[in-house]
This record gives structure tokens, sequence and C-alpha cells, in this order.
């Protein structure tokens, strides 16, 4: 018998994370490494598990994470993110308390292009009068 697995994408700036939702123990796995040793910095840690804190399922899933792109902040808010789309997968019950707490909203801001004439998206050249 095939085990359930819950599956949501999570998306924030350049980084795309796929996160499946295994019944387990709590156990976060990123990349095929342990939450501790692939994020360093503890907030982080904490950004990630926020969605699984607020539903209560801490102890009752264990989260299997691909994630690329991006950097070590906005890879933990893509998690965050496919975090909270997969429990409601799992459970329909927990859309309030998800979409209360704004873990449901893709986060739209992004990098700023480049624009001609400046040196990046609003640094302009130095200025001298003479």
């Amino acid at each position: 018998m095939a085990s359930v697995k819950f599956y949501g994408t999570g998306r924030r700036k350049k980084s795309i994370a796929r996160v499946y939702l295994v019944p387990g123990t709590g156990k976060v796995t990123i990349n095929k490494r342990d939450i501790d040793q692939y994020l360093g910095l503890e907030t982080l840690k904490v950004i990630v598990r926020q969605p699984l804190v607020a539903t209560e399922t801490v102890d009752k899933f264990d989260v299997l994470v691909t994630v690329r792109g991006g950097g070590f902040t906005g890879q933990a808010g893509a998690i965050r993110h496919g975090i909270a789309r997969a429990l409601l997968q799992a459970d329909i019950e927990y859309r309030p308390i998800l979409k209360k707490a704004g873990y449901l909203t893709r986060d739209p801001r992004m990098k700023e292009r480049k624009k001609y004439g400046l040196k990046a998206a609003r640094r302009a050249p130095q200025f001298s009068k003479r």
C-alpha cells in the first residue's frame, strides 16, 4: 500500500519549493539534508515551521522539500508557502487559520529590473557639477 503524500508548491522571489507532507514525527528534510544542516539561522527555521505551529501539526507530518533558486531567506519563504498549501491538501479545515496568518498569500515582491542609463534599478551614476 502506498503511503499518503500531500503536495504543495511554494514560491518567493526566485525560489521555488516542492513540498511533500507525509504522516510522521515532524522531521523536516530540505534537499536531502536535515533542516539544521541546510538553514543556518534560527529565524529561518522558525519561518519554515510557522504553518505547522499555527495548525498544531508539528509532530503529525514529516516534511520533504526540494527547493531551487534564490537565497536562503527566499527559500525559507517558499518552503513556508509550500507547507501551507500542502496542509490544505491534507485538511481543508486549516484554511481559515492559514489564511488569517497570511501563509497562503504569495509574496509578490520581486527584484526590480535594471534601467538603462542607471547603474542599477534606481542607482544613478555619480553626479559632479564640474
